[in-house]
């Protein structure tokens, strides 16, 4: 293996675009292909070989809670408690003791625009995992008695997720900037639905939303992807190609500038929690990798954590938030967040610190977002790239982690983007790009506003949307 020091003197030598071949021509010659097959149905099959024993399968289903109404907001969510409650084939207890016996595991997750189901099993039983998956979308019995029993299990869950500050923050901001769009719902749904949907709702929900031509059946480990293709073609047979009630609507969500702001007393905390999001770009968007890299660079901060003192950071935000306010108060924390969607997306920062800084944080953190349009130096674009790379393939260490992107890469991209086009992407952003979709998306925008707690020194928004041009008024 190359020392930091030879692939420092090896990097001084080679031009830029030998760097970019070099890297991607490495990473595609060490990195296992994607084996993708789309059957008649439009159900895509699709597999990765890794040197396991182990492997995961599962289904990516293009369902979340932006296709819900106002009605039955939360059935995609209620739908993943019900999926392991028992089927035409397996009672519950038979289900649970198949896994056990297995020495696997179920597990399934909702988000606002995906729902998975996924199994954890040895190589041997690969045709078993396809087949209780297959048999618990297309055969759940939603028992009358488990809905009403887990009605009370997802009450309980939404008043652990309450207790959570960032995911009340990040929920009211979705909210607040999609106010007029389903992508605006919490995945729970409201208490109201929860305590009200029914059966028939349920069934209606899989009748058009579990489509063949809407789903991915992926797996990693030691799998034969022939034998794979083979397993999902003849468990998944009878899915629907389509809808049973026509094309499911989509329209495109909105994005407002407005402000949702729940001003509590300084007796129940002295820390102002908030959240401000720009409108992003979605998935396929050819800004989406710039927009990942300037998230990289911004980064985060958290009070205590890292080696280095934040007043001494080459992190330029960093940096100045603790010169400019820490001798003023208490910065907790601060982090970036880039959320793409299949065509919009959500953009900005989320932030904890002392009420009576609360205000010259957040503007110093908008000026900060908006100078990325003038000021980005090559070095730190360098930085924020090598740190995105980090995140991106450091991440996929196991087989559920490795199914997971390619599901997921599948439904927001329709193929799997090869590690050695991501290489390429990244290294052929440069300072001027960065300029360039910054000025585009981040500067002299509008934004949403969320807060929470004792919030009262947070300027009025047209203050906050004047501070997005990057100049101080």
């Amino acid at each position: 293996m190359l020392s930091k020091q030879m692939l420092g003197a090896a990097r001084r030598q080679l031009p830029l675009s030998s760097r970019c071949l070099s890297s991607a021509a490495l990473a595609a010659a060490q990195h296992p292909p994607t084996e993708v097959t789309t059957l008649p149905s439009g159900l895509r099959v699709a597999s990765q070989q890794t040197a396991d024993e182990t492997l995961t399968v599962g289904v990516w289903i293009d369902a979340g809670s932006r296709f819900e109404t106002k009605e039955n907001n939360g059935t995609a969510h209620f739908l993943e408690h019900m999926a392991f409650k028992g089927t035409r084939r397996r009672s519950r207890l038979q289900l649970e003791r198949e896994i056990e016996n297995m020495g696997g595991h179920l597990n399934a997750y909702t988000s606002r625009e995906q729902t998975v189901y996924y199994a954890k099993c040895f190589k041997d039983d690969l045709r078993q995992g396809v087949d209780i998956l297959a048999d618990i979308l297309q055969n759940s019995t939603l028992d009358g008695a488990h809905v009403e029993f887990e009605r009370g299990v997802i009450l309980r869950e939404m008043e652990e997720v309450e207790k959570t500050v960032e995911e009340v923050i990040f929920d009211r901001l979705h909210l607040t900037a999609f106010h007029d769009s389903p992508l605006g719902y919490t995945i729970l749904g409201p208490v109201e639905n929860i305590q009200s949907i029914t059966k028939e709702q349920l069934r209606e929900y899989i009748q058009t939303n579990y489509t063949a031509d809407r789903m991915v059946v992926a797996a990693a480990g030691p799998v034969n992807h022939k034998e794979f293709v083979k397993h999902a073609e003849e468990l998944f047979g009878t899915f629907p190609t389509r809808p049973r009630r026509g094309p499911r609507f989509e329209p495109k969500p909105i994005f407002t500038g407005s402000e949702l702001v729940y001003k509590t007393p300084r007796e129940l905390g002295e820390f102002a929690n908030f959240a401000i999001g720009y409108e992003g770009v979605p998935w396929a968007n050819p800004d989406c990798f710039a927009m990942m890299v300037i998230q990289s660079i911004i980064g985060n901060y958290k009070r205590g954590d890292g080696l280095v003192p934040a007043e001494l950071s080459s992190n330029r935000l960093t940096n100045t938030i603790a010169r400019n306010w820490s001798p003023h108060g208490v910065v907790d924390s601060f982090a970036a967040f880039n959320t793409c969607y299949k065509d919009t997306g959500l953009f900005g920062f989320y932030g904890q610190c002392q009420d009576n800084i609360v205000g010259g944080v957040i503007e110093e953190l908008l000026h900060g977002v908006a100078s990325f349009a003038h000021t980005v130096t090559d070095e730190e674009v360098e930085r924020g790239k090598r740190s995105l790379k980090t995140v991106l393939f450091g991440t996929l260490d196991s087989t559920t982690a490795i199914a997971e992107d390619i599901g997921r890469q599948l439904l927001v991209y329709g193929r799997r983007i090869p590690i050695h086009e991501v290489l390429l992407r990244l290294d052929s952003i440069d300072a001027e790009q960065i300029r360039r979709v910054a000025k585009r998306h981040l500067s002299n925008a509008d934004i949403a506003l969320t807060a929470l707690g004792p919030v009262e020194a947070i300027p009025p928004l047209p203050e906050l949307r004047a501070r997005t041009s990057g100049l101080y008024v």
